[in-house]
């Protein structure tokens, strides 16, 4: 992956307003806001061709990016964008101040591994239902992981992994979890394929000795 994805150059706008950044997509540029930290927020405007390209890796919503703001470098996650309802253009981006020895809250994607080697899936014949496909989490920015992964091999049908049970990264926490007990969602359930299932042969045989009595 190239890490040109995760450096972005921006400057600084001071022409505001609707109009202005109307004006500014028009122009082939992407308006933003960066804030947080100490400092007051920033009005940005960055090339719309370089956000569109890196965009579509799924790291660059997770991952620390470097803005270079009119040639000073500044650390920050992307926490919103905005697009076009119907054309592929990004219309808006929010951006956060990374501040080194400061614990960040951000979400990271989920990645299902085993799924279909799982218990349920190749014994069982089941499949897999994510209920979640992230998660928030509250870290230090050098602890910041890209994505969590999910093994669910030895997950059964109609078994569910909470976020309990997620392995986390060290000094990783799940913002959830730290709500209270209550708030150990459901990440995955294995459920039972339609038409399947032990139970359904069981009730064809009962059927057919019943007939054949």
């Amino acid at each position: 992956m190239s890490e040109a994805i995760f450096n972005l150059d921006a400057n600084i706008r001071t022409d505001l307003g609707k109009g202005a950044s109307r004006r500014l997509r028009h122009a082939g540029k992407v308006p933003a806001i960066l804030y947080g930290g100490s400092e007051a927020p920033v009005a940005l405007t960055l090339e719309h061709n370089k956000v569109i390209q890196a965009q579509e890796f799924e790291a660059f919503y997770s991952h620390v990016l470097t803005l270079n703001i009119d040639g000073r470098a500044v650390e920050a996650l992307v926490k919103d964008m905005q697009r076009h309802p119907y054309k592929p253009k990004v219309t808006h981006l929010d951006f956060q101040r990374v501040i080194a020895g400061e614990k960040l809250t951000t979400n990271v994607p989920l990645h299902f591994i085993n799924e279909e080697s799982s218990k349920g899936v190749k014994l069982q014949g089941g499949y897999v239902e994510h209920l979640m496909t992230e998660i928030e989490i509250s870290c230090l920015p050098k602890d910041l992981p890209e994505y969590i992964e999910v093994d669910m091999t030895n997950v059964e049908v109609d078994q569910t992994v909470h976020i309990s049970e997620i392995s986390l990264p060290e000094g990783v926490e799940s913002v959830e979890l730290t709500r209270g007990d209550d708030h150990d969602l459901s990440v995955a359930t294995i459920k039972v394929a339609r038409g399947g299932g032990v139970d359904d042969d069981s009730s064809e045989d009962e059927g057919e000795s019943d007939t054949e009595e």
